[in-house]
């Protein structure tokens, strides 16, 4: 087997680790940014850009104002790239670094400190899939021709949040510093997001983080360990709200929001919380009451709640409401009603928490 170029590994682990979640779209949605400096050919803000009628006229900075959210948006979108392509250059100079330092290849450096840090999975688990996916697979397809996909497969997302925290050991032990200036947040970028549902943090906090959130998407699992850091770094200051949003794709995780709700009921969401974000491939009904049982709680009262559908009215409002302040994939975050989305790191809330502590003093 030929071994990855260092450039495409990093540039996948990468990929599968920045900023990202599930989304409605068939594909990634990623806009396009100018690649050239706005100042440097941008006309004046008086230059006529259209004359219509009996000498009727429109400026260029009538039209940028005209389209001044739609611009910020882009500016946004510039600047997200940079950042992104900033921090996969700067991992690409750590790894190469550390590699020549322990005297390995780059792709050594990463098999040892990402590949070979995740467990294989055990061959029953493994058999399993197999089995449940045969059908689908071409005639005469055997398990050993499959198993190493079946392996991926099953890795694959242990395998991207090592590689995360990877990465950031290598940053923290490197002290390294992002100064890249990050453009100014438009006031229409603040939404007004119900802060109703299952929560964490004291009342009056002066940061109120509302998260709608899918129990069968990945990166809302991975995101799980961000949320906590931020909670325990602003222990007085932020307050947490979860609401239910699960995609149309994941059609496990509608029966899932409910089920944890029926959690709430006794008291129990964020245990139930925990165990589910803990084992996503185990989502079925069935599953969702032997969780119920392994967190405590009176599974009679549990399964008349799931069984009857009662919390899927409040699951739907969840969703009209995430959809409302333009949801469209999750984990999505709103702190103070400023929208941060996908599976992004504690910088990321960092900055904006401190931000909006700033603007209150």
């Amino acid at each position: 087997m030929l071994m990855r170029s260092t450039s495409t590994l990093l540039a996948g682990l990468l990929a599968a680790s920045l900023f990202s979640g599930c989304n409605k779209e068939k594909a990634p949605a990623t806009a396009g940014a100018p690649t050239t400096s706005a100042s440097a050919t941008e006309p004046a803000p008086d230059t006529v850009v259209a004359t219509f009628g009996d000498g009727q006229k429109i400026t260029f900075g009538e039209l940028n104002e005209r389209i001044k959210e739609p611009l910020a948006n882009l500016e946004k979108q510039k600047f997200q790239t940079r950042k992104q392509g900033l921090d996969g250059f700067v991992v690409e100079k750590l790894v190469k670094a550390e590699a020549a330092k322990r005297n390995l290849t780059e792709e050594q450096l990463v098999k040892a400190e990402v590949d070979d840090k995740i467990p294989q999975p055990p061959e029953e688990e493994i058999k399993k899939l197999y089995d449940e996916a045969k059908e689908r697979l071409p005639p005469g397809t055997t398990y050993e021709q499959v198993k190493p996909q079946i392996v991926d497969f099953l890795t694959g997302s242990k395998k991207q949040e090592r590689a995360r925290e990877y990465f950031a050991e290598l940053k923290k032990n490197a002290n390294v510093q992002i100064t890249l200036p990050e453009p100014p947040r438009p006031p229409a970028e603040r939404k007004e997001v119900a802060a109703t549902g299952p929560a964490r943090g004291p009342d009056n906090a002066p940061i109120t983080i509302v998260e709608f959130s899918d129990f069968q998407c990945p990166f809302c699992s991975r995101a799980v360990k961000t949320v906590d850091e931020v909670l325990k770094a602003y222990p007085d200051k932020v307050k947490l709200v979860f609401r239910q949003f699960p995609l149309d794709f994941h059609k496990e995780a509608p029966k899932a929001a409910e089920a944890s709700l029926c959690a709430q009921d006794q008291n129990k969401f964020w245990e139930y919380h925990d165990a589910l974000f803990a084992n996503q491939q185990a989502l079925k009904v069935e599953d969702l009451k032997a969780h119920a049982k392994t967190v405590g709680l009176d599974t009679a009262k549990f399964d008349q709640c799931l069984d009857s559908g009662e919390k899927a009215a409040v699951v739907k409002a969840d969703q009209e409401a995430g959809s409302k302040v333009g949801v469209t994939g999750t984990p999505a975050f709103f702190i103070n009603g400023i929208l941060l989305s996908g599976a992004q790191p504690f910088d990321e809330f960092k900055s904006v928490i401190d931000n909006e502590l700033k603007a209150k003093q």
